[in-house]
């Protein structure tokens, strides 16, 4: 699952603002920004429609594991 700093990395790497990334995902922009900065929760629906809009922008989202947390890059 998403956690919001990769939505913020992911936004920035592909130079979208929460409004242009609420246009593209059909996600209000209020949605967005009460889940980036943690003030609320997101339905898994509103956070599957944002994952695939961004990694159809071209982020790749990167799991946590033992030696670093959460992250994004870019596609090739």
């Amino acid at each position: 699952m998403l956690v919001p700093a990769q939505v913020r990395m992911a936004r920035a790497a592909v130079g979208f603002s929460v409004r242009e990334l609420a246009q593209r995902s059909g996600v209000a922009d209020s949605t967005i920004l009460r889940f980036e900065t943690g003030k609320g929760d997101i339905l898994t629906a509103n956070l599957g429609k944002l994952q695939a809009t961004l990694e159809a922008a071209g982020v790749v989202f990167v799991s946590a594991d033992d030696a670093a947390g959460a992250g994004v890059r870019l596609k090739r």
